[in-house]
This record gives structure tokens, sequence and C-alpha cells, in this order.
């Protein structure tokens, strides 16, 4: 399986637990590959909305494209949602990290395994905040 796959399947996932939760949630065909700003993941409870870029690694950090998180504030903006990182290290559980968590580098922004275990949220204190 290549990682398209994988990352495909970790957002499946991570829509299912949404819909476990109460949530409503849908992942975004497409999103990355077509011209308007586009998340992984919208979801929502009739409280509050979030929009959800996601990233499964194998890696201890992972990277995004400064345009990435650009499009993702944007489309949290138009849709008054609350953008989030959601990061699945492999063999590790779902952490949520908002954009100010993030590390900038000159072309990219990163953040490792270990700042989002230690600033990150789980799903369930997502789900709880």
């Amino acid at each position: 399986m290549g990682a398209k796959e994988k990352g495909t399947g970790a957002e499946r996932e991570l829509v299912h637990k949404f819909w476990a939760a109460g949530w409503g949630a849908i992942r975004v065909a497409g999103s990355g590959s077509i011209k308007y700003p586009a998340p992984d993941i919208i979801a929502g409870d009739g409280i509050r909305r979030l929009v959800i870029e996601c990233k499964y690694v194998g890696e201890e950090q992972v990277y995004l494209t400064k345009k990435e998180v650009y499009e993702l504030k944007l489309f949290s903006e138009k849709l008054s949602a609350e953008p989030w990182i959601g990061v699945r290290f492999k063999n590790n559980q779902w952490l949520f990290v908002g954009l100010g968590e993030l590390e900038e580098t000159p072309k990219n922004y990163v953040i490792s395994k270990k700042i989002a275990s230690l600033r990150g949220l789980s799903f369930e204190e997502l789900n709880q905040a």
C-alpha cells in the first residue's frame, strides 16, 4: 500500500471516529488537487465546526507547505470554523495541533512528534474542547 492510500485510509478512520463521537464529518475528495482551498476533513457537532488538514507519517516530524497552511486558514475563515492539523504518526493516536503550534521554516511549516505530543490534543480532548 502506497503513502497516498495510507493517508486516505487514515482520513477515513478519522471520519468514522467523528461519527462515533456524535459529530457529522466528511472527507473532502480531491483536497489539494482543486483550484480552491479545501481541507481534508470538515466536521461539526451543531456547536463547533472544524476544518482539518490531515497528515499520516512514519517519520518523527511532518512538513506542511505554506500553501497548505494558508489555504486551511483561508477556508476556516470563510466557514467560521476552527482550523486544525490532524497528525497521526505511525503506530500512534491522532493528535490535533493548532496553527500557532507550527514551527515555520524558510520554505515550510514543521511539527515534530515531540511537540505534537506535548502541545497537541488527543481526539478525546478535541471532542471536549
